[in-house]
C-alpha cells in the first residue's frame, strides 16, 4: 500500500474510533437517564447520508463530511440548530426536562469516555509492549541534538540532559516531549554542568523548523556498527558487526561524526579504521556520489549495550502492574498537553503559529503500519479531544457544561433563546477556527 494511503487510513481509523466512542459517551449517559436520542452519526451529513438505518427511536448513520460526528438528543439545542421543540411543552423524555446534574453528566459523557479510552490504551500498551528505557547517565557519547531550534537555544551534540525546568531527567529516549515546554535546561557537557535558558519564543522556532521537515528533536547517538551491506559499493569489504571508528585518521565512531566526512569525500576512496572481532583494522572504502557507503546499520540497543554505549532497562508488566503504569502515562500525557495549550494562548511564545488541522494530525502518523505507534497516537489524540471539548466555548461540551454549572450554582436556568444565540455564536467561532487551522496547514505545507 502507498505510504500516503497508509497515513490517511490510519488518520481516518483513529478519528473514527475517537468520534464514535466520544459520541457513545453522550449516548449512553442520555439513555441511562431516560433521554431520547434521535440520531447517532459518524461524520456530518448536511444534505444527505452515506448510510442510515433507524433502530428503535434512534437513526444511526454515516455522513459524508469527515469533520467529527454527533448525537442528536431530543430537547437540546445543538449543532443541528433544530428549534421546533421550543414551540411545545417539555416532554419527560427530553433533555431540557432533566435535572441539571443529569444534563451535566450527559454533556460530559463524551469527555469522560475519551479519558477512559486513553487509560485503557496506555494500560494495553504497557502490558503488550512494556518499556525499553535508556538511562541518560548511561550514554557514553551523550545525545545527538538534531533539531536546529535546540542548537540555536544552546544545546550541543554530546550533551547529557540532566534537568528540564528544574525537574530531573532520567531517561534519554523519552526526553523530546519534555523539551517542547522547556524554559531552562541543565546539561552535562565535557564533564561540567551547565544551565541553558531557552528563549521565550523557543516553541515558535520549533514550529517554524518543523514546517521545514525537522520532526525529531534529539536522538541517542548512533554508533556506526555494520548490520549488512545494502548495495554493491563496498560489498565484501565490511562484515556484520564491524564498527567504523575513524575516517582518514579522524576519530569518527558515531553516525553524526561520519556523515559530514563522507559528504566531503563523495566519489572518493577513504581509509576507514574499524574494529572487527575486537581487533583494530583499516579498510579502503568507496564513497558514492550521494556521500553513502551503502551500509545498513545495526540499531539494536542491546548490541550497543554490549559495546558499552548505553544501558537498557527493560520493563515488562503483568496485567495488574500495567494498570498503574497506564494511569501514570495518561497523567503525564494530559499534563504535557495542558502545558502546550497554555503556550498556545501566550502570544509571546509564538506557539499559536504551530496550530494545525488535519494535515498536521496526519503527519504525526508513520508511513508504515505500526500498531504500537498507532495506538500511542490515538491515546494522545483522545486526551487532546477531551481537553479541547471542555473548553468553555458555546457549541462545545464545555460550553454546555458551563451554562449548566451556572444554573446549578445560581438556581437560574439560561433562557432557551439565550442558549440558541450562544450556540449560533459558538458554531461560527468553531467554523472559523476550523478554517483557520486548516488554512494554516495548507500555507505551511504547500506554500512555504
Amino acid at each position: 500500500m502507498n505510504s500516503t494511503l497508509i497515513i490517511i487510513f490510519q488518520l481516518l481509523l483513529s478519528l473514527s474510533i475517537l468520534v464514535v466512542l466520544h459520541e457513545l459517551g453522550h449516548f449512553l449517559a442520555a439513555k441511562y437517564f431516560g433521554t431520547k436520542v434521535e440520531k447517532f452519526y459518524l461524520f456530518f451529513n448536511p444534505g444527505f447520508s452515506l448510510f442510515k438505518k433507524k433502530i428503535g427511536e434512534t437513526e444511526y448513520g454515516v455522513g459524508w463530511l469527515p469533520l467529527g460526528g454527533y448525537v442528536k438528543i431530543a430537547g437540546m439545542i445543538d449543532e443541528s440548530m433544530d428549534k421546533d421543540f421550543l414551540d411545545r411543552e417539555p416532554q419527560p423524555w427530553e433533555f431540557r426536562s432533566k435535572p441539571a446534574w443529569q444534563r451535566l453528566i450527559i454533556m460530559l459523557g463524551g469527555v469522560i469516555v475519551n479519558i477512559l479510552l486513553a487509560i485503557v490504551i496506555y494500560i494495553g500498551l504497557s502490558y503488550a509492549y512494556g518499556e525499553q528505557l535508556v538511562p541518560m547517565n548511561s550514554l557514553k557519547g551523550g545525545l545527538q541534538i538534531v533539531h536546529p531550534a535546540l542548537k540555536e537555544a544552546g544545546l550541543k551534540t554530546g550533551d547529557k540532559i540532566l534537568k528540564i525546568n528544574n525537574e530531573p531527567v532520567t531517561y534519554a529516549n523519552v526526553v523530546d516531549p519534555k523539551l517542547i515546554s522547556a524554559k531552562t535546561v541543565e546539561v552535562e557537557r565535557n564533564g561540567e554542568t551547565k544551565e541553558i535558558n531557552f528563549p521565550v519564543n523557543f516553541i515558535e522556532k520549533l514550529v517554524e523548523s518543523k514546517s521545514k521537515g525537522h520532526k525529531v528533536l534529539t536522538s541517542i547517538r548512533f554508533p556506526f556498527i555494520v548490520d549488512k551491506t545494502a548495495s554493491k559499493v563496498n560489498e565484501g569489504k565490511l562484515q556484520k558487526g564491524d564498527q567504523i571508528v575513524s575516517i582518514n585518521g579522524q576519530p569518527a565512531e558515531y553516525l553524526d561524526q561520519i556523515k559530514p566526512l563522507l559528504e566531503q569525500n563523495k566519489n572518493k576512496e577513504i581509509e576507514a579504521g574499524i574494529i572487527r572481532n575486537g581487533q583494530p583494522q583499516t579498510v579502503q572504502l568507496h564513497v558514492d556520489e550521494n556521500g553513502k557507503l551503502g551500509i545498513q546499520l545495526n540499531g539494536n540497543y542491546k548490541e550497543w549495550e554490549k559495546r558499552g554505549y548505553l544501558k537498557v532497562e527493560t520493563k515488562e508488566y503483568s496485567f495488574l502492574e500495567a494498570i498503574p503504569a497506564g494511569l501514570k502515562r495518561t497523567k503525564e500525557t494530559f499534563l504535557s498537553y495542558i502545558d502546550q495549550l497554555k503556550m498556545i494562548f501566550n502570544p509571546k511564545t509564538g506557539a499559536y503559529k504551530g496550530v494545525g488541522g488535519f494535515i498536521s494530525i496526519a503527519k504525526i502518523f508513520p508511513d508504515t503500519w505500526d500498531w504500537g505507534r498507532f495506538w500511542t497516537i490515538t491515546a494522545f489524540l483522545s486526551i487532546m479531544l477531551a481537553v479541547l471539548n471542555v473548553l468553555p466555548i458555546p457549541a462545545l461540551d464545555g460550553g454546555h457544561a458551563m451554562f449548566t454549572i451556572y444554573e446549578m450554582i445560581t438556581g437560574r436556568k439560561p433562557s432557551e433563546k439565550f442558549l440558541e444565540y450562544a450556540q449560533m455564536i459558538g458554531f461560527f467561532l468553531l467554523l472559523a477556527l476550523v478554517l483557520l487551522v486548516n488554512g494554516n496547514d495548507i500555507i505551511k505545507h504547500f506554500f512555504k
